[in-house]
This record gives C-alpha cells, sequence and structure tokens, in this order.
C-alpha cells in the first residue's frame, strides 16, 4: 500500500466507526440475552485480532501493486446504490427467495450458485465498465512477489484447524456416513464449490470493487478495509432475516439483533480477508482463504446433495 493509502485522519476515524459499531452491535446482544455475543468475541479475538496480526506478519513485503480509481466519488456512489437496490433487495429480497424455493436439491443449487455468480461479479464487472474503470486489475492471482504461498498455508491450515476443533463439522460430516471414496471427491470439489459460490462472489464484489472504491474515495486503504467490514457483515442481515429459523445461528424475529449478529460476526471476519487483499491485491488469495473458512462448514450438506 502506498503512503496515501495510510492517511492517518480518514483510518482513525473509520477504525473508531468499526469500533463503535462491532461494540455496540455486541452489547445489543448481549443486552437481549442473546449467548451470540460470546461468539461475536471470539470471532473478533481470532479473526479480527490474531488471524489479522498473524496475516500483516506473513504479507510484509508484499510487493502489492496500487489499483488506479479515476473516479472515487462517482464509483463508490454507484456500488453503493448497486448493493442497496440491486443486491439487497432485489438479489436477496426476491432472488435468492426464489431460488431457494426451488425443491430439487442440486438444481437448487446450480441456480444458486448461477444468480450469485451473476450478481457479485458479472453485473458489478459491467456497472464499473460503463463508469470507465478497468476491471483486469481487480483479477491479479498475484503468485509471486506478494507472499501468496506463505500466507495462504499458514493461515489456511489454523483456518482448517480450528473449525475442526471449534464447530460441529466433523461430527456433521461422519454423520453422512461418506465412506473414502466419497471423501476423496467431495473434499475438492466441496473447496471448488465454495471457491466459487462463496470465495470469489463476496470477495470480487466486497474486496475487489468495493474495498478499492472507497479506499480511494476515503483517501485510505485502511479507511476503505475498515468500511467494507462493516458493509459486508451487513450486506448479510436480510439473507439470515428473510430466509433464516429459529435453527439457523443469529437468525431473530427482530431485525436489528439480525443486524447487530451479522456486524458483530462477519465485520472481524471481513476485516481479515480486507487486510489481506489491500496488502497483496490478491483476488486469488482471499478467494481461497474465504472457502477454506466455509469448505468443512458446508461438506455434509454438500454430500448430501451430490453424493
Amino acid at each position: 500500500m502506498s503512503a496515501a493509502a495510510y492517511a492517518r485522519g480518514p483510518a482513525i476515524a473509520a477504525g473508531f466507526v468499526f469500533a463503535a459499531l462491532w461494540g455496540g452491535s455486541t452489547y445489543y446482544l448481549f443486552a437481549n440475552s442473546n449467548e451470540d455475543w460470546f461468539t461475536a468475541v471470539l470471532v473478533m479475538l481470532i479473526f479480527g485480532i490474531a488471524l489479522s496480526g498473524l496475516a500483516w506478519l506473513l504479507t510484509r513485503g508484499a510487493a502489492a501493486p496500487v489499483i488506479e480509481v479515476k473516479r472515487p466519488a462517482l464509483e463508490s456512489g454507484a456500488v453503493l446504490a448497486y448493493l442497496a437496490i440491486v443486491y439487497a433487495v432485489l438479489f436477496l429480497g426476491y432472488g435468492m427467495t426464489w431460488a431457494r424455493s426451488i425443491a430439487e436439491p442440486q438444481t437448487q443449487e446450480v441456480v444458486v450458485l448461477a444468480l450469485k455468480l451473476a450478481v457479485h461479479v458479472v453485473l458489478p464487472a459491467l456497472l464499473l465498465l460503463a463508469l470507465g474503470a478497468r476491471i483486469a486489475p481487480l483479477l491479479q492471482a498475484g503468485l509471486s512477489g506478494r507472499k501468496f504461498w506463505r500466507t495462504l498455508i499458514v493461515l489456511g491450515l489454523i483456518i482448517l484447524g480450528l473449525l475442526a476443533v471449534i464447530s460441529p463439522s466433523l461430527r456433521n460430516i461422519a454423520a453422512t456416513g461418506a465412506g473414502i471414496e466419497v471423501l476423496a471427491w467431495a473434499a475438492p470439489a466441496t473447496m471448488i464449490w465454495m471457491s466459487l459460490e462463496a470465495g470469489l462472489t463476496e470477495e470480487f464484489l466486497f474486496r475487489g470493487v468495493l474495498q478499492t472504491r472507497l479506499g480511494a474515495f476515503l483517501r485510505s486503504g485502511v479507511a476503505g478495509v475498515f468500511i467494507t467490514s462493516i458493509l459486508f457483515g451487513v450486506a448479510h442481515a436480510p439473507g439470515l432475516f428473510f430466509r433464516g429459523g429459529p435453527e439457523v445461528d443469529g437468525w431473530s424475529t427482530d431485525p436489528l439483533q439480525v443486524i447487530a449478529y451479522t456486524i458483530a460476526v462477519l465485520a472481524p471476519m471481513g476485516l481479515l480477508f480486507g487486510l489481506i487483499y489491500a496488502r497483496t491485491k490478491s483476488l486469488l488469495l482471499v478467494v481461497l482463504l474465504h472457502a477454506l473458512v466455509d469448505v468443512l462448514p458446508n461438506m455434509s450438506e454438500f454430500i448430501s446433495i451430490w453424493a
């Protein structure tokens, strides 16, 4: 990141905004006797502080290029409007409700993936192109000169180890009764699927598109990371509220509690991914790390649908 990216004023202000919203959201969960406040604190300690600090060390010396944003105000405004109208209302409100109503599981999964790729990748790319922006800089793999491999291997192993210990993922996978012959193809297939459905979609939109625009508009890459992390959390609230249920973590009949949950639990993870992207500009790296967060929790469902 360039020296301008570390402009102190916007970075400090955005940091206070992040801390206030995360702290307020966590307190709201606590005040409503919701045990998710503990999850929020745990996620912040692990992902927002420990792993983000480790990511900072692992990416020291990364030769990441500056992504030019020619018209920061216009592009930021257009992307935020897109998120508010197309993403939140049309996609999360109507599109996903329709897609999840498809009865046949495999067809539903394919439709959901196609819809997510269209809304998270294709349409935002077309929007930026219409505004005269370049897309190629957002698609960099960054395999060399950006501390790609050591960051992926170290953080990837830690993430998988943590999820194996603190989540019921392994028990759920064992409960499917899948043998070695099934797991041999299901494990890599789940990783590929999550790299597309969760990794590519969310990281392109939130890190590649939104974070770069906000960082340029605020004249601080750090501020862009903080604000995008909050928006990353909030963006999950409509889907959780409208399509969740009592069995889903974070769901509530109180919309404010759902918003508080998404900020308190997901914003710290957005902070980790945002930091890594800001320091490496490697879309592939954050896509793969994001997928590693989701691969174990989603493998049992993947097996039940496709095996």
